[in-house]
């Protein structure tokens, strides 16, 4: 399979300061779901929100390339990479409460994009997301679409954000630990629904979470990272069931066992730490911020 996200020796850092993605280079091909997996700070939100030119103010893409669809968004001017990414790219983000305006309807939340960004007629985009809130299992979506975020619970709020990165039938969608809010019952079944829904509309997926249950359910391919840093990237049966790189090793032993819930935590061992520590440090020599 071809890539149609392609990340070369993309590296990140605040303006001024530190690297916190290290030359990180993945490829998703369409219809693929990779998973990125590392504990927090690991850098695996960092991918996404490069990817989709979301980063915050106070950091910048100091070297790299990113290739969507055949083009470098780096060398697009804003306005073009706006428009690039956003006929083609979408974002199911971690918190849907947040997520959502609190003072508008979910209907105008759906459709706005359609009309602004891709030029849809409203009445188009109307029916566009009363089709999508219908195949994402909400009862009732006319009533949806004239609702508020605080009138919808949890659940309902982020399969309103499911239906919201569909809409536009993105080639990709960054989803960013989109299950993390919800309670255990209700995070089963946002899984399985982003799953159907990427099956069934052959999207490229890149899942960012620190669950490796999660990843063994959606993901076919991940990337481990540590610091900023790609340490393995492998198959995900390749991966459960040899994994190559201690640290990778290390994160399955420290996974609980919830088939033996009596079993003890491991957690990373020190020695672990400090040698991907050190591949860090090593990385990170002769590299000087421009």
């Amino acid at each position: 399979m071809s890539a149609f996200l392609s990340i070369r020796n993309l590296s990140v850092a605040l303006k001024g300061g530190p690297r916190l993605l290290r030359a990180v280079s993945l490829d998703v091909a369409v219809g693929e779901v990779r998973g990125l997996v590392g504990e927090s700070g690991a850098g695996k939100s960092m991918i996404g929100k490069a990817v989709l030119g979301i980063l915050p103010h106070s950091v910048e893409v100091v070297a790299g390339e990113i290739w969507l669809d055949g083009v470098d968004l780096l060398r697009l001017k804003p306005a073009e990479r706006r428009r690039k990414v956003g006929a083609t790219a979408a974002l199911i983000p971690q918190d849907p409460l947040t997520a959502l305006n609190p003072s508008r309807r979910i209907g105008r939340q759906i459709t706005d994009r359609l009309v602004d960004i891709l030029g849809w007629t409203r009445a188009d985009a109307e029916s566009r997301a009363l089709e999508l809130l219908g195949e994402v299992h909400i009862p009732d979506p006319a009533r949806v679409m004239h609702s508020y975020p605080h009138e919808l619970s949890g659940g309902m709020r982020q399969r309103v954000l499911i239906a919201s990165a569909f809409a536009a039938e993105p080639r990709l969608i960054v989803a960013d630990e989109p299950t993390t809010a919800l309670d255990v019952t209700v995070q089963k079944q946002i899984l399985r629904l982003i799953a159907q829904m990427q099956a069934r509309h052959g999207t490229a997926l890149l899942f960012v979470t620190h669950d490796l249950g999660v990843v063994s359910k959606v993901c076919s391919s991940l990337s481990v990272l540590y610091g900023g840093l790609v340490l393995e990237q492998t198959g995900v049966r390749d991966f459960f069931r040899a994994p190559q790189h201690p640290y990778s090793r290390a994160l399955l032993a420290a996974t609980p066992q919830y088939t033996d819930p009596m079993a003890g935590l491991n957690p990373v061992p020190e020695s672990v730490i400090a040698a991907v520590t050190e591949e860090v440090a090593q990385a990170d020599r002769g590299w000087r911020h421009g």
